[in-house]
């Protein structure tokens, strides 16, 4: 069997005015639809639509178990809610006082499995919480914590404990008078490159994945699902046809779901945002601050020299690609850090910011932040077609959300596989005994006369990969044109041949985060080097 998957980046959704792409790149690909594909439609088992960290992560498992899959997205892939997170593997800490025991678990049970399979983009990464005796007492967050540490399987990370902050690198940067805290442990993810990571192995698998590619249509015909697709670039439209459909569209889930269902599900839509400001401290551990609005804000080591902060909650009535942060997100941001840190910081430090829209399951909550961060499925069936609308999520647990959808729809598949995914490296992530430290170690011995500094980069991005990536590279002018910012030519080459790259944004801050480190003038160059080619978005080649 094959799958395949359309994704809410690779389709349309007839929205007023059209589903715009995200952070400003390759925007406004449809007026129309022209015909010029007049071969009989493909047929899948499965069509997903959306390319975020849900739907590759589906389409992998799925393709994995043999079944015929096709993914559409209409944008980049990850390019709205799955590259905009907070970045962190976990449990959620404070989803424990909501008593949201059973997602905490399985959160904690899945930081584990992305560990282990997934080692050159996911790391352990210890938090200390400051002490602030208004907030929460001392027994109340032990207490926590002691739970936190036993919910979930723990074999790769530390206990929990208190810590004295005076005088210790965990004090670091805070304010003199803030002496006791708590410390734990987390993972850190590169979000966007786990969902990249997801589709390339769906692809491996026999996947279909397109990107820049829009549904248009859906509807239920003559026994099977049939969808009309629309290609960004040059707007000839075709149809294929599915046994189940898939809609893990994220902030565009229920206008996907209206396209085959009178009436929707609702859905919660949480706006969150993040600043990037310098290093607010030199020690490689982040910072939970307790907000005076019950919340938390962290602070995370980022790309080396700087600090992200994030996130806020704020709710909105639509789904607008790439709003950007507001000034009211970034004084609260800045006031809740500025509670605690020596250094006060000001909005003329923050360098760069991101937002994105979560999609959360409508569970009456009136406060957005205490809106379930569980997931949820909608299955519809008419005429014996399935439709599965995904509302919800986070990333921690995409891949248990990808099992729990296979099983849902096996009623129809009853011959696929059986789960796989939990002990399967994801590409690049097959590192040797010593994690990517020992390969990074290794990449070094092997081409002592490329510069060690980006050789490491290379490695923490593609894991085992950038080996395919170097290819014969073995002398500094063998890499071809420095785009400034850590970005070469031979990696930009292999990242438009193998990982569906289109535009500038896709590589300065999805691929990568080299945008952070370049000049604007690097940045216009890089967009001037792939504005005319934007033909190879719809397929990488295998």
């Amino acid at each position: 069997m094959r799958v395949a998957v359309a994704g809410v980046v690779g389709m349309a959704v007839p929205l007023p005015g059209g589903v715009g792409m995200g952070h400003g790149c390759c925007a406004d690909i449809m007026a129309g639809c022209t015909f010029s594909f007049i071969d009989a439609p493909a047929m899948h088992d499965l069509l997903i639509i959306g390319g975020g960290i849900n739907g590759a992560g589906i389409a992998r498992d799925a393709a994995g178990r043999g079944l015929r899959v096709m993914l559409a997205e209409m944008g980049d892939l990850a390019g709205a809610t799955s590259s905009a997170s907070t970045k962190l593997i976990h449990g959620g800490l404070r989803y424990l006082e909501h008593r949201e025991f059973r997602l905490v678990a399985e959160a904690l049970g899945e930081r584990e499995a992305l560990l282990a399979t997934a080692p050159h983009i996911v790391t352990p990464l210890t938090f200390v919480i400051p002490h602030v005796a208004e907030m929460r007492p001392a027994w109340m967050m032990r207490l926590g914590l002691l739970l936190y540490d036993h919910l979930g399987r723990r074999v790769t990370l530390p206990r929990s404990g208190a810590v004295c902050l005076s005088g210790s690198p965990m004090g670091a940067g805070l304010r003199g008078d803030l002496t006791r805290g708590f410390h734990y442990a987390d993972g850190w993810v590169d979000d966007a490159r786990l969902v990249v990571f997801n589709a390339i192995d769906a692809r491996a698998r026999g996947a279909t994945v397109l990107t820049r590619t829009r549904v248009v249509s859906l509807r239920r015909a003559q026994g099977h699902w049939r969808a009309t697709l629309q290609d960004g670039a040059s707007g000839e439209c075709r149809e294929v046809m599915a046994r189940a459909v898939v809609n893990a569209a994220g902030p565009w889930v229920a206008e996907v779901a209206g396209l085959a269902e009178p009436r929707p599900p609702g859905v919660r839509l949480v706006k969150g945002s993040h600043i990037v400001v310098p290093r607010v401290h030199g020690h490689p551990h982040a910072l939970l601050l307790q907000n005076d609005d019950r919340r938390v804000v962290f602070i995370i080591p980022y790309e080396g020299r700087y600090s992200l902060i994030g996130t806020t909650d704020v709710p909105v009535a639509a789904q607008l690609c790439g709003e950007p942060i507001t000034a009211d997100e970034t004084d609260y941001l800045l006031r809740a850090a500025n509670r605690y840190l020596a250094r006060p910081l000001v909005a003329a430090d923050v360098v760069w910011s991101f937002s994105g829209v979560r999609p959360l399951v409508d569970d009456g909550e009136d406060d957005p932040s205490a809106v379930t961060r569980d997931y949820r499925f909608e299955l519809s069936e008419t005429d014996g077609l399935p439709l599965l609308s995904i509302y919800g999520g986070k990333i921690t647990t995409y891949r248990k959300l990808a099992e729990h959808a296979l099983e849902r729809l096996r009623p129809w598949f009853p011959a696929q596989g059986g789960r796989w995914t939990a002990t399967a490296a994801l590409p690049g992530g097959d590192l040797p005994r010593g994690g990517l430290a020992a390969f990074q170690a290794e990449l070094r011995r092997r081409l002592p006369d490329l510069d060690s500094s980006w050789l490491d980069a290379l490695a923490r991005r593609h894991g085992t990969l950038a080996l395919e990536v170097l290819g014969t590279a073995r002398q500094p002018d063998d890499l071809g044109r420095d785009f400034g910012g850590g970005l070469r030519e031979i990696e930009l080459e292999y990242l438009r041949r193998r990982e569906w790259v289109c535009c500038a944004d896709d590589v300065l801050w999805r691929r990568s985060k080299c945008g952070l480190h370049m000049s604007e003038v690097q940045r216009r160059a890089l967009a001037d080097v792939l504005a005319p080619q934007p033909a190879p978005c719809s397929v990488a080649t295998g």
